[in-house]
């Protein structure tokens, strides 16, 4: 009988993980609107910036987010949208952090999604939200948050 109610329960987590990954990859069929290129419209003068993103795979998209004053970079993030263990997860990895950080991403639709990472210093919240060709990303934690809008650019940019 304990053999019996064993096997009944692996069966079930096994259904409820097929089940919890499908939902990830038909969930991340809904990031395809991403890819391209985004130049910032929000900056400074004589500053600028963008966003880029290429899917690589079924499961997984790869960024770069870039921003410059004049000719120089003054910030680079390699950003990556990857399945893994089930979830979508945004990925942030820039200098200062000696390694990735992963937002899990805890609401999609066919025009955004929100990710979270509550346990992280800054932010702790990524808001991607389009409407048509331009975007709004919003980062926040804490009482502390930025907005960053772009559009998107149909030629790749230059640096």
């Amino acid at each position: 009988m304990k053999q019996l109610i064993f096997s009944v329960f692996l069966a079930l987590l096994s259904t409820l993980a097929y089940s919890q990954k499908e939902t990830a990859v038909n969930d991340f069929k809904k990031l395809s609107w991403l890819q391209g290129n985004w130049k910032r419209t929000n900056t400074k003068p004589g500053r600028s910036g963008f966003e880029s993103w290429e899917k690589v795979s079924v499961n997984e998209y790869k960024g770069l987010g870039v921003s410059m004053q004049g000719k120089d970079t003054t910030f680079q993030e390699n950003l990556q949208l990857v399945i893994k263990d089930g979830h979508i997860y945004y990925v942030a990895d820039v200098a200062e952090n000696k390694e990735p950080t992963y937002f899990k991403i805890t609401a999609i639709s066919n025009d955004g999604f929100t990710c979270e990472n509550p346990e992280h210093d800054y932010p702790k919240k990524i808001v991607y939200q389009r409407n048509g060709q331009q975007l709004k990303v919003t980062i926040s934690g804490g009482e502390k948050s930025s907005e960053f809008l772009f559009e998107k650019l149909t030629a790749t940019p230059s640096l």
